[in-house]
């Protein structure tokens, strides 16, 4: 299963929510979609992606990546239209110098407009 998931969100050129991964695999059970999920993310295999729907997506890491947030972390677009979101790898996040005492977890930036498909 483990695999099958995985070659089906290296095909997606969009972020998928779990529904979506679900549908795809409608046999298969829930909580084993879920739990790949869960295992890919701890191993930096994906990454969630929060975009400000409710709804949770997720997408496959770059090569090489660890989703550190001085490193690795990168912008989502979620088109306002379509509501596809994208991972645009190529622009990164810059280090945000937080106050003392402060410790960052997860940095998460999501830009909405009009994706290149829907506004030609």
């Amino acid at each position: 299963m483990r695999i099958l998931i995985y070659k089906y969100l290296a095909e997606q050129k969009i972020a998928q929510a779990l529904l979506d991964i679900e549908t795809a695999f409608a046999k298969a059970e829930r909580s084993t979609i879920f739990r790949t999920l869960k295992t890919f993310e701890e191993n930096g295999i994906v990454h969630q992606i929060e975009d400000g729907t409710g709804i949770t997506k997720y997408a496959l890491c770059e090569p090489g990546c660890n989703c550190e947030i001085e490193q690795d972390l990168h912008l989502h677009f979620r088109c306002n239209n379509c509501n596809e979101t994208v991972c645009l790898t190529e622009h990164k996040i810059p280090h945000i110098n937080l106050p003392d005492g402060y410790v960052a977890e997860d940095v998460n930036l999501v830009v909405t407009g009009i994706c290149e498909k829907c506004s030609c």
